[in-house]
Formats: C-alpha cells, structure tokens, sequence
C-alpha cells in the first residue's frame, strides 16, 4: 500500500453498547436493532460503500437485567458475519470470539469458513471474556484466572494458525482430466501437545485466499498488552487524549519488536465517538444534550460489571467508595482497579465515582465537520492511531461522519478514495501470512523437512 492511510472500522452496536442507555428511543434506530439482520447488513453496506475497512460484531455470553440494552438481545458474531458476507463485496468481517469457552479446532474452523465465504474478510477479536459469570454457562464453579486466561488465548491463537495452515497452496487440483482431486503430500498434521490443549489436526478446509484470518485483540492489563503485542495484527482500544494514545500505540510497538516481530504490521485502531452538528457550538451542546440524558441508576447498575457485577445499589452513595478490592480479579480487572484507584486517589463518593463514570466517555472529537475532520487528522499524524472504529447506532448520525467528514479526509490524503484489495489483509496493508510447510520446504529444498510438532509460540 502507498504511503500510511487511516483505516476505518465501524462497530454495530444496535440499540446500544455501556453508557448508550437512550439508544433505542431515536425514532432512526429500529427498537429491534439488535436482532435485525436486515438492519446489519444495511449498516454493513452503508459502511462498504463509505470505504470502510470493517464491521465489527461484539459479544459476551453472560447477561444480568442491567447489561445494556444491545447485549439483553443479540446475534451471534459469526452467523451474523455470514449473512452479512454475502450481501457485501470489500468490507472485512470481524467478530469476537473468546478463547475460554471454545476449543481451538472449532473457532478455527469456524473462523476459516467464514473466511472462505466472504472470500477473504475474515478477522478474529481475541478475548478471554471479562465476564466472570460467563463460568456458569459453560459448568464451571468460576472463571478461569488472569495467567490461566491469557495463557489459553495465546496457546489457542496459535493452535489455530497452525491449522490454518494444514494445506498448502494447490493442495487440491480437482483435475478431471487426470482424475486427481487432492495432492496428499500437500496436507499437514498439526499434531499439537501444549499446557492448555491437545490437537492432532489436520483442519479440514484448504487455504483462503488471504491465507489466515486477521487477528484483532482487545485488552489493557499488562497480560492483555502482552497478548497483543504476541499475536495482534491490530488492536482495539480506547485513549483520552492523544497523548495517551500515542504513548499506547508506542509502547505496544515496542513490545512487538521485541518479540521479533515487524512494529509496522501491528495496527492501533481506538474506538471513538464523533458528535457531529453545522458549527463547534451545535455539536458542544448536542453532547451535553447527550450526557445529561445518561441514567443515574442504570450507570450505577453497569459500574458493577467490571467487578463481576457487584450490586452497587446496597451503599450510601454519598458515603465513602467502599472497599470492593479483589471483585474484579477474575472479571474486567484492568478497568476495576481504576476506578478504585481514581476513588481512593481523590477521595470520592460512590455518587461522585458514579458520576464521573456518566461522564467518562465525553469525545475529543466534537464540533463541526471540519473540526472533527482536522481533530482526527491531528491524532493520525500525531502518531495516536493507524486507525479509527466508529460506532453505529443511528443511520442519520453515521451518514454525517461518512458524508460530511471523510470527504475532507479523502481531499488531503488521509483516507484512501477506494479499496485495494477483496481481501481484509489487502486493505489494512498487511501481509498474507507463509504457510509454514512451504516456508520450511522453500528454506530446506534438498532436505527432508522436520517440523515441530505444534506452533512456535511467542516468548
């Protein structure tokens, strides 16, 4: 790809994710958003025709009655990718698939069919599922702990791409005229013994045409960062500031090229949250519209999912943030000792805590199309992110940001003006990853090859 342009996710969050309480009463969103595949595939195409690189399906598989509205009532990532696949051309597919509660030879099948469907869009979003109840539904007492969780994502990331690697290219002539189908010395067992999983192989699906799924991984504690950093063509966060974005995307390079691998073809793509109007003035006082909307008492309800949602409505709000160190160990334990860091730190009540959650996601990009558009050119060029993922909720509020801003994107650069490839990893400027036979056979011509009997993984 020439030159470095900004990469575009879209996150359909139907009637809406944490914090998006008033969604569904938007006369432009279908209060059955979330479970509409019509609705998707429309977004999707809306998406594909702005350019954009991907849609993104989030998922968890553990509710209460205060999760957001969207999670209450969802699709399943992967069927939905697949539906979704065949009413779209360009636009990558991307869906969250944890490494907790499924066995790698299944998200791996999964994944490549997708793969192979869609032609070559498919993307993974690692996670090991923040939700500790998740454990519930799948028999276990409780979820598994950090070390155990991130050593299974890894072992589990890998046993997958060396599955996805059991056929080398031309593995199936299906030639006629000879009557030769399948070339069998072409097809690999994987073989795999590790700490965490035991895989024979070979998978049973032939290479894609973008070789292998890309990986996209999400997760701010060190052990996330370090996944990342191992396994991540692009990475899903969120920063404040551009300069905590940058520092972000530094240190995660840093960790890359420590692990031997090419900083550049790891990719930062924050999530963020345009608010768009005619002039700065407008768009400030939409945003206050927004906030000041939000729920007191349904945000009081979410602050307790990342401590494994712990029922915050049994204390004195304006009593002193009570001590619940240690909920969040096995949960969203990143996100959990903050909060109790920034309560302790300045003294807060549960109220003000509570508070500062409602206000906690105020965008740095507000105001007019060309405010916005210059905000994000600043942070691109500022080294803050390869890449934006926007979500999508409303259609109105999405054509704003695809008509009114990425126009003066495209005039300067930024933004490319059309796809270059079919594939996902033709559009983010990646490369398509060397089966590992063909590498091994290309480096040993005349030598038998040996290979190991599982993935190399990442140290």
């Amino acid at each position: 790809m020439s030159g470095r342009t900004l990469k575009l996710g879209a996150i359909l969050l139907g009637v809406g994710g944490p914090g998006q309480h008033n969604t569904w009463l938007s006369p432009d969103v279908s209060a059955d958003a979330s479970v509409d595949v019509q609705w998707y595939i429309a977004r999707a195409k809306e998406a594909e025709a702005a350019k954009f690189d991907l849609v993104f399906i989030v998922d968890s598989q553990f509710i209460t009655p205060d999760s957001p509205n969207h999670y209450l009532s969802r699709l399943e990532p992967l069927t939905l990718l697949s539906a979704i696949a065949v009413h779209t051309t360009n636009i990558g597919l991307v869906g969250t698939l944890t490494t907790s509660y499924n066995e790698p030879f299944n998200l791996a099948r999964r994944l490549y069919s997708l793969d192979h469907i869609s032609g070559g869009r498919a993307g993974w979003n690692v996670v090991t599922s923040g939700d500790a109840g998740t454990a519930g539904n799948y028999s276990r007492d409780e979820h598994f702990d950090y070390p155990t969780r991130y050593g299974r994502a890894l072992e589990s990331v890998r046993v997958a791409q060396g599955l996805w690697d059991s056929y080398e290219e031309g593995a199936f002539p299906r030639d006629k005229e000879t009557g030769v189908f399948f070339d069998r010395s072409k097809q690999h067992a994987l073989n795999h013994r590790g700490e965490h999983f035991s895989v024979v192989g070979p998978l049973n699906l032939e290479r894609s045409p973008q070789g292998q799924p890309v990986i996209f991984q999400a997760g701010d504690s060190d052990e996330g960062r370090d996944l990342g950093a191992s396994i991540a063509d692009a990475i899903f966060t969120h920063a404040p500031t551009l300069e905590q974005a940058a520092a972000f995307r530094t240190e995660l390079r840093r960790r890359a090229a420590e692990k031997g691998r090419n900083p550049d073809e790891v990719l930062i793509v924050p999530g963020i949250y345009p608010i768009l109007a005619d002039t700065d003035e407008e768009a400030q006082a939409k945003e206050a519209a927004i906030l000041g909307a939000k729920s007191f008492d349904k945000a009081l309800a979410e602050l307790g999912r990342p401590f494994g949602w712990h029922d915050f409505s049994q204390y004195d709000l304006d009593a002193p943030f009570p001590d619940v160190s240690g909920l969040g160990e096995r949960s969203f334990r990143t996100h959990a000792d903050a909060i109790t860091k920034l309560a302790r730190d300045n003294d807060l009540t549960l109220r003000q805590v509570v508070q500062r959650q409602l206000n906690a996601n105020r965008s740095p990009f507000v105001g007019s199309p060309l405010t916005v558009a210059n905000e994000i050119q600043r942070w691109f060029e500022g080294g803050a992110f390869d890449g934006i993922s926007i979500s999508v909720n409303a259609p109105a509020e999405f054509a704003r940001f695809t008509d009114q801003v990425l126009p003066i994107l495209r005039e300067r650069g930024v933004v490319r003006s059309e796809y270059e490839s079919t594939t996902l990893r033709g559009n983010l400027g990646l490369p398509i990853p060397a089966n590992r036979h063909t590498a091994a056979a290309a480096a040993s011509p005349d030598q038998a090859v040996v290979l190991p009997s599982e993935p190399v993984l990442a140290s």
